[in-house]
């Protein structure tokens, strides 16, 4: 089966640092969930994650693929064309709306369906709860004489569902036979190691097998373990550069689409295979400071130099965008009482080899 496929492909590179944080990290989820026979040895095979952070808009409309087309960095997520591995009539993508100057403004997961058999696909934006007028604004400035409707949709909650155990990634296990009512099921379209993303009017747990309610706290670990930026707060708007967040290597623009608002400087940085920066997954070493680090915050080598900035993160692991000739090096932060802490940067295993 395809969705075996899949989690198989999730199974390489098990045996790496990475993996075992991520194993540490749902088994601690699993143990949390007690008096729910949430032991992974149990039976326990799903953890979903309601994302309060996230929100939706949706564009529909006869207009609404040309539309979109100009604003988006990527190809739209068609309905239509037969996913196996999806289980429902939805298919996801993802991409970033730009600036004129080509840096990100939001970064969306687009879901497109059909409501209608003889109708125009409509299209479900995934955005940062926070930027949804925002970016409601933003879509109905170029709207000019485009027949389509641009409207908030807060009858379906996001989810994010994850294995919670390598065995149940590496299985391909089915998550459903068949979509409930309303629901759309489909693959994070950013990476294999993102699991599924469910949009649905009901608890996400009550729709799946052997599915239990996750903490954020762990959806967001995992996350930055992975080195998936997501939201205001990794991706600064008006600020990230597309490629230097790893844009291409989530799946998220395309190269022969046509013509997009800040297309220029992201095609002008690939076809000169000129990307002196990344964001990376960073693991901050020893004692924490008490308080959260500050986003901005200069990433130094050992001698002092600069080598880039730290983004966002948590606890003890974030994201940083840092030079590709520094990042292998002795790194660290100074915290603002005047110590120190260290700071480990690494390569995920799903990104391409060349890239690591």
């Amino acid at each position: 089966m395809a969705a075996a496929a899949l989690f198989r492909g999730a199974a390489l590179g098990c045996s790496s640092p990475a993996w075992q944080l991520r194993t540490v990290s749902r088994h601690r989820l699993a143990h949390t969930l007690g008096g729910h026979g949430s032991d992974p040895t149990s039976g326990a095979a799903w953890i979903c994650f309601p994302l309060g952070e996230r929100a939706l808009l949706r564009v529909r409309g006869p207009d609404s693929a040309p539309f979109l087309l100009g604003l988006l960095t990527n190809d739209l997520p068609l309905p239509g064309t037969e996913d196996p591995a999806a289980f429902s009539p939805a298919r996801a993508g993802y991409a970033h709306f730009l600036s004129a100057l080509g840096r990100t403004l939001y970064d969306v997961i687009l879901y497109g369906l059909l409501e209608q058999a003889d109708q125009a696909p409509t299209f479900l934006l995934e955005c940062d709860s926070s930027v949804v007028s925002a970016l409601q604004e933003h879509l109905l400035l170029h709207k000019i004489r485009r027949k389509v409707a641009v409207e908030p949709y807060p009858e379906l909650r996001v989810w994010a569902v994850l294995p919670c155990t390598p065995e149940v990634e590496a299985s391909g296990a089915m998550l459903l036979p068949k979509p409930q009512g309303a629901t759309i099921l489909t693959r994070d379209p950013r990476t294999v190691r993102m699991g599924w993303r469910l949009l649905t009017q009901d608890e996400g747990p009550a729709l799946l097998p052997r599915a239990h309610l996750g903490d954020i706290w762990d959806y967001h670990r995992h996350r930055y373990q992975q080195g998936v930026p997501e939201g205001v707060h990794d991706l600064p708007p008006g600020v990230a550069l597309p490629l230097e967040s790893n844009l291409a290597f989530m799946n998220g623009v395309s190269f022969t689409k046509g013509c997009y608002i800040g297309q220029e400087l992201t095609a002008r940085t690939h076809h000169m295979g000129i990307v002196r920066k990344r964001l990376f997954p960073v693991q901050l070493v020893g004692p924490l400071p008490s308080g959260d680090i500050t986003p901005g915050t200069v990433v130094l080598t050992e001698s002092g130099q600069a080598a880039g900035k730290y983004r966002a993160g948590q606890g003890d692991v974030g994201l940083a965008l840092l030079h590709l000739d520094k990042v292998k090096g002795l790194l660290h932060i100074r915290t603002a009482g005047g110590g120190q802490v260290a700071l480990t940067a690494s390569a995920p295993d799903w990104w391409p080899t060349a890239a690591k």
